[in-house]
């Protein structure tokens, strides 16, 4: 018999019985839809707390910090920080290098009336900046560092130089209004400004011996966006290539006559950015290895994570009882089908239908109860996960021990992956279920099933 005419004969078989059908696919489409949603919740739940998180940092992002010194120590420097870049998944890395033994001034206007500390510019890789999703709103990266010595500041970097021709009211904050909410202006623009930076003398050394030390001209080659994600530097600070920071100290210690410590050169803090947050645990394990501390999001995230696992395993499992009664009402249903359809599995073995093709009609019947089920089952959990979403209710987990109010979450998160794979597995309950009706209905003996009434 050709597979077609197999399945028409079911379909219509499904058809004689339409209450019974209905009743058993009910039990389907409620098993479906409540594996669906509860899978849903999970997935939602996951989803929202990774968003949450993203807004208190970059879940991608690995803090390295290495305070050792002396003999023997595990230093983080440049040649530890070509390991790093070495390894697998790790896309982009930089130090962050603060001078230790650098003292000057930045200085701007006629006679360098305007004057800021140095202490908040940090020495960095170059291209490691834009990777790490530090955002210009003034000049391009094209532009930036391609001076000698070229500073991007922070957006509010302008607000750290003070008046020294004002006793009081010398300065400038970004964070102050007027009544109209307006932030007042900087003394300068800060692209505009030619910077210089004025070596200190150095308290330890003759006046002499500093006045030997150079000043530098600042070019300020590109201004950041505020993002306090990214770190402070993006705010007040600035970043300077590591290579050119260096060589400013290295000037300002020969002149001061200052002698280097045997840790000279290394860094204290480095970012690390990884391909993707499932690697961020294999990356940071492996730079612990390394014998340095590290501090990432996934401290945090991989608690919440594990908790949303076990709440999500809990709410499957009820979901799977659920289930489990629609597979029993299948098996029900096809006894059924097999007690009443007797003589008919009688006269089709006499006139010499092949026992597999028995086999497959209540095999197909049992799968295509499954599988409408199962489809039925998926529009209506995606119908419910649209109306939850659409109209704003939220489920509360027992996440907000972690992220307070944040811890509301969206209801649900219904991807084709999790459609497909209820389809699937609904049409496998079907088929399995209708296994050992079929196997019953090809043993019945073909002279007494002709014989029953």
């Amino acid at each position: 018999m050709k597979k077609s005419d197999l399945l028409q004969m079911c379909l219509r078989n499904l058809a004689r019985r339409k209450f019974r059908t209905f009743l058993t696919l009910l039990g389907v489409i409620a098993g479906t839809c409540a594996v669906i949603l509860m899978i849903a919740i999970g997935l939602g739940m996951q989803k929202s707390t990774n968003e949450s998180l993203a807004q208190m940092g970059d879940l991608t992002r690995i803090e390295i910090y290495s305070y050792a010194s002396g003999k023997g120590a595990t230093l983080l420097n440049n040649d530890a920080m070509r390991n790093i870049l070495s390894l697998d998944h790790v896309v982009t890395a930089t130090p962050y290098y603060y001078p230790t033994y650098l003292n000057g001034t930045l200085c701007a206007g006629r006679g360098d009336r305007y004057q800021a500390g140095m202490y908040n510019v940090v020495g960095v890789y170059p291209e490691a900046l834009e990777i790490l999703g530090i955002r210009l709103s003034k000049g391009t990266w094209e532009e930036a560092f391609k001076e000698p010595n070229s500073l991007i500041a922070g957006q509010y970097f302008a607000y750290n130089f003070r008046d020294t021709r004002k006793s009081r009211n010398n300065q400038v904050y970004y964070w102050q209004t007027d009544r109209n909410g307006n932030i007042a202006d900087p003394f300068f623009d800060i692209r505009e400004e030619k910077l210089t930076f004025r070596p200190s003398e150095d308290a330890n050394t003759a006046a002499s011996a500093s006045a030997k030390a150079k000043s530098y001209v600042i070019p300020v080659s590109a201004v950041m966006i505020e993002d306090w994600r990214v770190g402070y530097q993006t705010v007040q600070g600035g970043f300077m290539s590591v290579t050119d920071i260096m060589k400013l100290e290295e000037d300002y210690m020969k002149a001061n006559k200052i002698k280097a410590g045997s840790d000279y050169g290394s860094f204290n803090e480095a970012v690390v950015k990884v391909s993707d947050i499932d690697h961020v645990e294999e990356v940071e394990t492996a730079i612990q290895n390394m014998g340095y501390e590290t501090y990432s999001m996934e401290t945090i995230r991989k608690p919440m994570q594990e908790q949303t696992q076990q709440i999500q395993l809990f709410l499957g499992m009820i979901a799977g009882v659920s289930l489990f009664v629609a597979a029993l009402g299948i098996i029900n249903t096809m006894l059924m089908s097999v007690y009443e359809r007797t003589r008919e599995i009688g006269i089709m073995k006499v006139v010499g239908c092949r026992v597999s093709d028995i086999r497959s009609i209540f095999l197909i019947e049992a799968g295509c109860i499954g599988l409408m089920g199962g489809i039925l089952g998926a529009l209506l959990s995606c119908g419910i996960a649209y109306a939850a979403n659409h109209f704003g209710f939220s489920i509360n987990l027992g996440i907000t021990g972690w992220l307070g109010d944040g811890g509301a979450q969206q209801m649900f998160l219904i991807t084709p992956w999790l459609i497909g794979m209820a389809l699937v597995f609904s049409t496998l309950i079907g088929l399995i279920s209708g296994f050992a009706p079929a196997n019953r209905a090809v043993k019945i003996s073909a002279l007494t099933a002709i014989r029953q009434e």
